[in-house]
């Protein structure tokens, strides 16, 4: 029998989102790592508010909210806020009932960035993988380093001369009505030092080798652990010639100085007397790959005879995934936001759910 094409509306409705969502969906596996490292958070968020005032969206609804952007590829918060008005999986995972009113986009963004300020996303990376069923079946001696570059929310037609007082110097003529000014970078040495973004003053130009056309770019690192592939740290800086070296230590300094001895993979960006001797003063072995390009390598014999080191560098591959993930499939190529502290949250929070989903498969077996 066929049935009858009518809206039929009621004044009361009972319904229990808990019931809607199916016992085997993933999120479910996902919701609670995710409740136990935010219960671990609880401290750090109660020093980021004041006792007094106007009540403002938990932080714990932020952090839930930001990783479903990174699940499911939403671009902006008013995406989100419009998925959340008809979606019961979001409401559900974010802690909202079927009748609460969902928040405002521009109040969800001006509550997101009080978290930049604690740091908040990369403690929450650390807390997920801290728990005490995540932290047994990961590797305590063996990492891998990776950096790549993460292009800017700004076009190249905003990188501009700056003035002697460093602001940036407009463009001579007045532009049309809706456009930008017309610029002319005809013979013009454009450089970090005279120009910079007027849409993203952090971003830096930056070229990933010789032959490729320069970038307003971050570089962004990650920290992986060899046994499962989770990274274990993550972070964003500046696009500088040795940022990425000194983002490297920084991340491996947690984890070093320990009775045993760190093997850390890397590729030949890191092929360096410096950051050899640093590492190795610090307790890591760095499994390096060699750069022989006109040069003599900082890596000897003493480290390449060795099997660990063969085992290293085929392993550094897989982190190369982890960046897929975010990149390709999560669009994280080309940022959405502007600012180190925005862009650098965002980043965080892709790395941690990268390492959610990937925890959530492990768990299930």
């Amino acid at each position: 029998m066929r049935g009858d094409d009518r809206r039929s509306g009621s004044m009361f409705s009972y319904v229990d989102i808990e019931k809607k969502v199916r016992p085997d969906h993933p999120l479910r596996t996902i919701k609670t790592l995710v409740d136990e490292a935010l219960a671990d958070l609880s401290g750090r968020f109660a020093r980021l508010y004041s006792r007094s005032g106007r009540p403002s969206i938990p932080p714990e609804q932020l952090v839930r909210a930001m990783l479903l952007k990174a699940f499911y590829s939403i671009g902006s918060e008013r995406q989100s806020m419009e998925r959340f008005e008809f979606d019961l999986l979001f409401r559900w995972f974010v802690g909202l009932g079927i009748d609460d009113a969902v928040w405002d986009a521009t109040t969800f963004t001006k509550n997101s960035d009080r978290l930049p300020e604690g740091d908040i996303a990369r403690a929450f990376l650390r807390a997920v993988m801290s728990l005490p069923r995540v932290k047994r079946p990961l590797s305590s001696d063996d990492f891998s380093l990776y950096g790549t570059l993460l292009e800017a929310w700004a076009l190249m037609n905003s990188f501009r001369p700056k003035t002697e007082d460093g602001t940036d110097k407009p463009p001579p003529g007045d532009p049309p009505a809706g456009r930008n000014g017309e610029v002319n970078f005809h013979r013009e040495r454009r450089v970090n030092a005279t120009h910079a973004s007027t849409t993203d003053p952090e971003a830096r130009l930056y070229r990933k080798g010789r032959g490729r056309k320069g970038k307003l770019c971050y570089l962004s690192h990650a920290l992986m652990e060899n046994h499962n592939g989770f990274i274990a740290e993550a972070c964003l800086t500046r696009a500088e010639v040795s940022a990425e070296r000194n983002a490297a230590l920084a991340m491996i300094e947690d984890f070093a100085y320990r009775p045993n001895c760190i093997r850390l993979g890397a590729d030949k960006g890191y092929d360096t007397r410096d950051f050899v001797n640093e590492a190795r003063a610090m307790n890591v072995t760095p499994h390096v790959a060699q750069n022989l390009f006109g040069r003599r390598s900082a890596i000897d014999g003493r480290v390449t005879r060795r099997a660990g080191y063969v085992t290293s560098k085929r392993i550094h591959k897989r982190i190369e995934e982890d960046f897929g993930w975010g990149k390709e499939i999560r669009a994280m190529r080309w940022t959405h936001f502007r600012g180190l502290p925005r862009v650098g949250r965002a980043f965080s929070c892709t790395a941690a759910a990268y390492n959610l989903v990937r925890l959530s498969k492990l768990l299930a077996t």
